[in-house]
């Protein structure tokens, strides 16, 4: 298990940037909405390729931020809650599945057909509904435990950076 001792800053003491796991995967949070939130305010007026670009966008995003959550800090939270509040990380991995299904079936869509916009809309509702729980519940819990959350930031942040150039390196083939 990561402890508070073993780092002190999680981005090299720049006070610009979130300073532990939490604060980095709320920025997540906060990105993720403002994409949805861009994309439901132009998808009447935007053409098929913008919309795709759009959705590409956010697809990107969530992959990269489910990944590091599964891989890095649903673990660490596991183990630092031990049974307590385990209920919320057992519902975010079986949200995160439905999160990974929409995205599955986006990349296989045109935006022009039919039930596109439809789902982008309920991947947003899956998004915002999992966002307050984690939030609400997993985070604050997550706070009163020994679990270095800088360290732990560290370790995501590099993490992500590994991820999104894998897959716009995927993208791009």
């Amino acid at each position: 298990m990561v402890t508070r001792q073993s780092a002190s800053s999680a981005f090299d003491g720049r006070s610009d940037e979130p300073s532990d796991a939490i604060e980095l995967l709320s920025v997540d949070h906060r990105n993720v909405e403002e994409l949805f939130e861009e994309y439901e305010s132009t998808k009447d007026e935007a053409g098929d390729d913008d919309k795709e670009q759009k959705v590409a966008a956010i697809c990107l995003a969530l992959t990269v931020h489910v990944s590091v959550e599964e891989e890095i800090f649903y673990p660490a939270a596991r183990e630092a809650l031990g049974g307590e509040d385990i209920h919320v990380l057992d519902e975010a991995e079986v949200k995160h599945a439905s999160i990974k299904d929409l995205i599955a079936q986006l990349s296989e869509m045109n935006a022009s057909e039919p039930l596109y916009d439809a789902k982008v809309k309920v991947l947003s509702e899956y998004v915002k509904h999992h966002v307050q729980e984690e939030e609400g519940e997993m985070f604050p819990a997550l706070r009163d435990t020994d679990l270095d959350l800088a360290a732990l930031g560290v370790e995501i942040a590099s993490r992500k950076e590994e991820l999104r150039e894998e897959l716009e390196a995927e993208s791009a083939m």
